[in-house]
């Protein structure tokens, strides 16, 4: 029996092995195709010009812009909305058919694909006024960004311990101090890391886009025009048949 145990615990040990070697190689394999293909065309004016025709000698420091400013603005809208939504969860709501609801529908938000989200987003902002804009865009992020909040800041603050809680009602603490400057104090690292997570996955998103924000080849600061983006405009030039598209992609 220990014999076949030792077995068993080897054999699965070699798997994991396995499996984490497959993984590295393949994450290297990318790594060093990005640097072999992407190194030789990275300049200065890829960061310092706009996107232009083929062989113009194009950057993407439009699509850069409109991805900071889509993105900033997803952030500034989906972290108070995740933030609250999250401490009502945690805090407030422990029971109940809304809390039941609300966890629900950010559990679902969680898993849900980003192309819908573009598409309702479309139906509801692009579809009314007639045209794509960089603020629909940001909508889209935005309904992607809040349910990753949601749910980090509702696990983090339930791992502060209950003992810091009954001390600080025991000074006299009412429960919106409590939850201020305890709760939320000690769980601060947890709840920068999911907004973080947030803004990692939001900032790489390409379906949303194309329905709401769409792209522009031109430098456009204005929120209320279609906007350049950086997940657009490597979508694009990565299936463009033209090398220096490609290189820049």
């Amino acid at each position: 029996m220990a014999a076949r145990r030792r077995l068993a615990d080897r054999l699965a040990t070699g798997l994991s092995l396995a499996a984490t070697a497959v993984v590295l190689v393949a994450l290297a394999s990318i790594l060093l195709t990005l640097l072999v293909r992407g190194l030789p065309g990275l300049s200065a004016s890829v960061f310092l010009r706009a996107t232009m025709p083929p062989g113009s000698g194009g950057g993407l420091a439009n699509a850069i812009v409109g991805s900071l400013m889509q993105t900033g603005l997803a952030a500034a809208i989906g972290t108070p909305v995740g933030l609250l939504t999250g401490v009502y969860l945690s805090e407030y709501g422990q029971d109940g058919r809304v809390v039941d609801v609300v966890r629900f529908v950010s559990d679902m938000m969680l898993s849900a694909p980003s192309i819908l989200v573009g598409l309702f987003v479309y139906m509801a902002l692009v579809a009314p006024v007639g045209h794509f804009s960089g603020l629909s865009g940001a909508v889209a992020l935005a309904i992607l960004f809040v349910p990753v909040v949601v749910r980090t800041t509702e696990d983090m603050l339930r791992l502060v311990p209950l003992t810091m809680r009954e001390a600080a009602y025991a000074l006299g603490a009412p429960k919106w101090r409590v939850v201020l400057q305890v709760c939320l104090r000690a769980a601060r690292s947890g709840v920068l890391t999911g907004i973080l997570l947030a803004v990692a996955r939001v900032s790489g998103e390409t379906a949303p886009l194309l329905f709401t924000s769409l792209g522009n080849m031109n430098w456009s600061l204005d929120l209320g025009a279609p906007m350049a983006s950086l997940p657009v405009a490597i979508y694009q030039y990565a299936g463009s048949a033209y090398d220096d598209w490609t290189q820049l992609a």
